[in-house]
């Protein structure tokens, strides 16, 4: 069955409106007419299951037969402390992140961060951007939910925005061995929250790091070849999808 997502404010009741590109693709790709069926979602985790009621050029109005939780999202809260890197990189990683369940994206700025962003407007639009990113690739993917990607935070700031999370990791060359690495993930229990800490080109610098175990975040390792900035976190998100997934 076709989906769709739209506004909170598009829900009526027992009516909910479909408007913008949505209505053309309906209309005249799908060719989908009064009495078809369709599931509709708020992007916060709730399926309505519709009947088109009928259309016009500017708006599609549905009938709510009955409404779901989102059967996509893991129980759990995946947030990815992500350094910013280089060109085209940060919209890969928010785009693959977003298919493996994350349920939000900070992007920050480390010590070897070579992107610099120091006019706030630049970062609004580029935020904006990789907002973009993470709606297009939670639609493709059936998310219930659209992960926010956040403005960018230096790495004081990520350590206290992630203090009131349940589980902390942070991939490190002299992590201790991979069981270890194994059991703290095996620890992770389905409701918990978890924050994810990937450096940027280059990793972590040793004082980053310092500051990343004294705030009691556990290192972990990712083996023994050395993986790319966008590699690393996707490797950890899926390793703690495939451990918590329902």
């Amino acid at each position: 069955m076709h989906r769709f997502y739209v506004e909170e404010s598009n829900i009526n009741n027992d009516k909910i409106i479909i408007t913008g590109t949505d209505v053309n693709h309906i209309k005249n790709v799908l060719r989908m007419r009064p009495g078809d069926e369709l599931i509709i979602c708020n992007g916060q985790g709730k399926d309505f299951y519709c009947i088109i009621e009928c259309e016009s050029d500017s708006q599609i109005i549905t009938n709510i037969k009955e409404a779901h939780n989102t059967d996509t999202e893991l129980e759990s809260k995946l947030y990815l402390f992500q350094g910013v890197p280089k060109k085209d990189k940060m919209e890969f990683i928010i785009q693959k992140a977003v298919e493996l369940g994350v349920y939000e994206i900070i992007p920050v700025m480390t010590h070897r961060t070579v992107v610099k962003i120091e006019d706030k407007k630049k970062e609004l639009k580029k935020v904006e951007r990789w907002q973009s990113i993470a709606t297009s690739a939670g639609k493709q993917s059936n998310r219930g939910i659209i992960p926010m990607v956040t403005e960018t935070k230096t790495w004081k700031e990520a350590l206290a925005y992630s203090k009131t999370l349940d589980c902390r990791v942070i991939p490190y060359e002299n992590a201790e061995n991979i069981e270890v690495t194994r059991e703290i993930i095996r620890n992770i229990n389905r409701g918990q929250s978890v924050g994810i800490f990937i450096g940027p080109e280059g990793g972590f610098e040793e004082s980053e790091i310092k500051l990343a175990l004294e705030a009691e975040i556990r290192p972990i390792t990712l083996g023994r070849r050395i993986l790319r900035t966008e590699t690393a976190g996707l490797a950890v998100l899926a390793a703690i999808m495939l451990q918590i997934e329902h």
